[in-house]
């Protein structure tokens, strides 16, 4: 009995100790509730009076929704709502499409591949009311490339392009900017290899202009006008933008229609550059090259005629290194049709050079020539070194001798000095027979015959051409 009287008065105090620690925790919870509702009613009133304490750090903007986390991107944009498979303003005008272009850098230009690569911003402007969100400040948004295939984006595309592709590290470099009254802005980094006509006739003395073409790939002039935002100065280019082999002279743009037969009408936009070649480097590696060896070959035509094994090397030699210069300038270029500047400049000394070979060959034929006739007229002349006597019968007396100046008296010596071969011919005239014999005369013949005639005219003939040549060459292609 006591026993049950004990478990009763037990269980009565559980249940009082249980029950006020149940309102304690409601009287703290009210109170934190409280705190909670005080404080909010302080910052709003705060806000609304527009007035802070000097120097407060605290001061809160009025909540927006575009920045509430709560709000879903796509709730509030409405993307479900609509369907973006079409373009905005279905049905109507053409919707326009501003673009604007930032090149970042030019990368590579391919004279055999005839194109260039270009990495640059290209960015798309329109206004699609389906996008439009209420704002309270007028504050946009801003996506990544994961709310771009959710949407209608302009489909263009670069005409004459080999390669294309978007950046994706570390992520796809695609922004999409929306503003509350529909404004779209759409942004991509494109590095793009496109095609580029060169006309290589004046290479390297070259000046070539290239373009950069973008188009939209479904929508004609009826349903997209694609223009350039803000004209020429749509265009920006960084400053330092180089090319080791070209000199970027100006950007421009420009717009065109471009007509399919199975389509019809597209806006088309235009991005030309010009470039103009360095010539230096050209210099040292071809035209020099090629113009000490044109020089060079001139050296056999003050080498005598007899040192064969001098003359002969140093031709073949230049003629050699002449196709070596030509074989690796035309390995570095397309193989057109048409003759280009560098290629008139290398034959033309090549054909000098050959020339100078040739030169020399037929100095030794005409060489040996002379020594034949010399022999043969040797042989069918007595050699006599007196006077003859007037009154024999007509008598031709020959002395070869090799003759030293300094006892040449009043034979002329060539210019230059040296030994050169003569023949003193002394004829006596002599008329015996009776019915037409007259007086005897007698006279003195004396005959130069030098075989260097050819060489000595080489010596002015060959450079002065080779300069007229030059001076004409570089007053047409500079």
């Amino acid at each position: 009995m006591c026993s049950m009287q004990l478990d009763t008065v037990l269980v009565f105090i559980c249940v009082c100790l249980l029950g006020a620690a149940g309102r304690s925790a409601h009287k703290r919870g009210h109170k934190l509730e409280t705190y909670k509702q005080s404080r909010l009613r302080r910052e709003t009133t705060r806000v609304e009076g527009g007035s802070h304490k000097p120097g407060s750090p605290i001061f809160r903007r009025s909540p927006d929704m575009t920045k509430s986390p709560m709000t879903k991107s796509e709730q509030l944009l409405r993307i479900d709502d609509h369907d973006f498979t079409m373009r905005p303003a279905f049905g109507g005008p053409p919707i326009p499409v501003g673009v604007d272009v930032q090149v970042e850098s030019l990368d590579t230009i391919s004279e055999v591949d005839m194109d260039f690569t270009m990495t640059l911003y290209i960015r798309h402007y329109w206004k699609d009311e389906r996008l439009s969100f209420p704002s309270t400040n007028n504050q946009s948004m801003t996506f990544d490339s994961r709310l771009v295939k959710k949407i209608w984006v302009p489909d263009m595309f670069f005409v004459h392009s080999k390669r294309s592709f978007i950046h994706d590290t570390t992520t796809d470099n695609v922004m999409l900017r929306v503003y509350p009254d529909g404004n779209v802005l759409y942004s991509l980094r494109v590095t793009v290899t496109a095609m580029c006509n060169m006309d290589l006739s004046r290479f390297p003395l070259d000046t070539q202009t290239c373009s950069l073409e973008i188009e939209s790939y479904a929508y004609t002039d009826d349903d997209l006008m694609l223009y350039w935002k803000k004209g020429n100065e749509s265009l920006n280019t960084d400053d330092r933008i180089s090319l080791s082999q070209f000199l970027i002279q100006k950007f421009h743009t420009t717009t065109k229609l471009a007509f399919y037969s199975s389509t019809g009408w597209y806006n088309r936009l235009y991005i030309h550059f010009t470039l103009r070649r360095h010539i230096f480097f050209f210099l040292l590696q071809t035209y020099f090259p090629a113009t000490l060896m044109v020089m060079l070959s001139w050296v056999s035509f003050w080498i005598d005629r007899r040192a064969v094994p001098a003359r002969v090397p140093l031709g073949i030699t230049t003629v050699l290194t002449m196709s070596t210069i030509i074989t690796g300038v035309n390995a570095s270029m397309p193989r057109v049709s048409y003759i280009k500047a560098v290629d008139i400049y290398l034959w033309v000394s090549f054909v000098f050079v050959f020339l100078s070979v040739i030169e020399y060959a037929a100095v030794n034929y005409l060489t040996t020539v002379q020594e034949r006739r010399e022999r043969k007229l040797r042989n069918q002349l007595p050699c006599t070194c007196g006077i003859a006597n007037p009154d024999e019968d007509m008598m031709m007396t020959t002395c070869y001798s090799d003759v030293d100046p300094n006892s040449t008296g009043a034979y002329r010596m060539p210019e230059n000095g040296g030994r050169q071969e003569r023949i003193l011919a002394q004829l006596t005239l002599a008329d015996g027979q009776s019915t037409s014999r007259v007086k005897s005369s007698r006279g003195y013949v004396n005959i130069w015959i030098d075989t260097h005639a050819i060489d000595k005219y080489s010596r002015v003939i060959f450079p002065g051409a080779y300069t007229l040549f030059n001076i004409i060459y570089w007053s047409i292609y500079c």
